[in-house]
């Protein structure tokens, strides 16, 4: 260890550390808290399944559009006013629920929280690049990315232990108070801007808001529409124009939103990848174990939750040392070992059967959560590292818009290839089951559950048959994700830069980013970081 790697932290730049950590663990267990609530909420409100699916991916399809703009605007306003407006709009709108509790009351109430999410997101990280010093932004960095990758198990799992207690309103109880808790917080730490920045780029921003969503918004709809649906079609045909457009105006833009030359760059575009990959898989995995752990298994919400528990503690402790050895071993055998390894951790979940264990489970999760350890941090490092300290909060924007869209298209892909797989080879029993059942019963595991339920001793058969074919979606879903993650690795082994020369920090700025494009770039704007107490 050199001494540069001995640099301590000052007590203000911890709490700010917490501050941050906290903050993202917010946003992003807000967004898998309420998987476990939907059936409560159906019963209580009357909500319909696409009235359900609405209020968990309304959240996901907001925070996707506006993390972009929200990030360019912290770093032109100041990363700590956005990340305390951001605070205030998510705890505001974490109360409406507990006034108002139908379903379209709630489905605005958690679009609203996902505009607050956006500008919470992108701040969490920025505010830690900015304000740290450059041989503590790594581990830094590696912390908030293991964090953030756990924030999802502590949503589920609180609102698991919430829903064994009180009701699905208790939920929004306790975002409300932890929101409330981090805007006062937020205040205490410092502030940090861009000193004399250029126009704000509101084509690139408007631009970006319908590409991200017109893309998210499809692949949200795919698994209830079908992907050929003409609404889904419009969806990805729309965004793939809005797409181009926003890369046009970005290129020919004096003061661009995005420099999307910046994905050119190894670091910043492999990064990038990796992230969404991740992610993308990640999600994918919850979707699934989740509904395994409780219809297979027989758990609770809670149970379930504290069965995937354990994934947490390889994910934080790895992300927390991940940066220094990436320093030594390289970005390239980072991603490509940590991808290699969820790969195959999703080829054992597919061996599970009837006869599998808690132990069959869990020891795949512990293979996936390593890999997720080693590659997490050294992506969302690589994204910062390869930008100007500026534009960090617009990097940061990046790296958190890439989780994201990753995340939707994992829950899609995840939810269609196991809802074929369970449909396909349910369908010889459909045939001779009651007219009235065959409906519950080919919509889901859990409806033909209930149908044998009611049958008694005679519906055991049924049961069996079901799990059986549910086990055929879960065990296609694992394949494809894992052949999601290996095709990664192969790519990131190519595109990927390896281990940095000794000496290549000292031949740059500190503003400067690691890895150059040999894509020419228009020059930064001559502004200089500014920070305040």
């Amino acid at each position: 260890m050199t001494a540069d790697d001995r640099v301590l932290l000052s007590r203000a730049q911890k709490w700010t550390l917490v501050v941050s950590c906290l903050s993202v663990a917010l946003v992003v267990a807000s967004m898998a808290a309420l998987y476990t609530a939907l059936p409560n909420i159906a019963v209580a409100t009357g909500a319909t399944q696409t009235q359900l699916t609405w209020v968990v991916d309304g959240y996901t399809l907001v925070l996707a559009c506006l993390v972009l703009p929200a990030g360019a605007l912290g770093d032109r306003y100041g990363r700590r006013a956005v990340l305390i407006v951001g605070l205030a709009l998510f705890s505001l709108a974490s109360v409406v629920p507990l006034l108002v509790s139908t379903p379209w009351w709630l489905i605005a109430a958690r679009a609203a929280a996902g505009v607050g999410a956006a500008f919470m997101m992108p701040s969490t990280l920025s505010i830690l690049t900015a304000g740290f010093p450059e041989q503590q932004r790594g581990r830094a960095v590696g912390i908030w990315a293991g964090v953030a990758g756990s924030g999802g198990l502590l949503g589920i799992l609180g609102s698991g232990l919430l829903l064994d207690y009180w009701s699905w309103q208790s939920i929004f109880v306790g975002l409300t108070a932890v929101g409330v808790f981090l805007l006062l917080c937020a205040f205490t730490i410092p502030e940090s801007r861009q000193e004399n920045p250029p126009l704000m780029d509101v084509m690139g921003s408007v631009a970006v808001v319908f590409a991200v969503g017109l893309v998210v918004l499809a692949i949200i709809e795919a698994p209830v529409r079908g992907w050929s649906d003409p609404v889904v079609v419009a969806g990805f045909g729309l965004g793939v124009v809005a797409t181009v457009v926003f890369v046009v105006w970005e290129l020919r833009a004096d003061h661009p939103l995005l420099d999307v030359r910046f994905f050119a760059r190894r670091g910043f575009g492999s990064g990038s990848f990796s992230i969404t990959i991740q992610f993308l898989v990640t999600f994918g995995v919850f979707l699934v174990l989740v509904q395994y752990l409780q219809l297979i298994f027989g758990y609770s919400p809670l149970g379930s939750a504290l069965a995937l528990a354990p994934m947490m503690v390889p994910l934080v402790l790895l992300s927390a040392v991940a940066p220094w050895m990436t320093t030594r071993l390289g970005l390239r055998l980072m991603t490509v070992t940590g991808l290699l390894a969820i790969a195959a951790g999703f080829y054992f979940i597919s061996r599970l059967d009837l006869d599998s264990t808690y132990v069959d489970v869990m020891w795949p999760t512990l293979i996936m959560s390593t890999g997720l350890g080693l590659t997490a941090a050294p992506a969302t490092a690589a994204i910062v590292a390869d930008t100007a300290v500026e534009k960090h909060g617009v990097a940061a924007a990046v790296n958190d818009a890439t989780r994201e869209i990753g995340a939707a298209i994992g829950i899609a892909v995840a939810g269609s290839v196991l809802a074929a797989g369970y449909s396909h080879n349910i369908a010889p029993a459909i045939a001779r089951l009651p007219p009235e059942a065959r409906g519950p019963v080919a919509d889901s595991l859990a409806g033909a559950l209930e149908v044998a339920d009611r049958a008694g001793p005679a519906g055991q058969q049924l049961a069996d048959f079901a799990k059986s074919a549910f086990l055929h979606g879960v065990e296609q879903s694992a394949i494809v994700l894992a052949l999601i993650a290996a095709a990664g690795a192969a790519i990131l082994l190519v595109w990927a830069p390896g281990r940095a020369s000794p000496d290549a920090g000292a031949s740059r700025s500190p503003a400067e980013p690691a890895q150059r494009s040999r894509i020419p770039r228009p020059p930064l704007a001559s502004t200089v970081e500014k920070e305040r107490p």
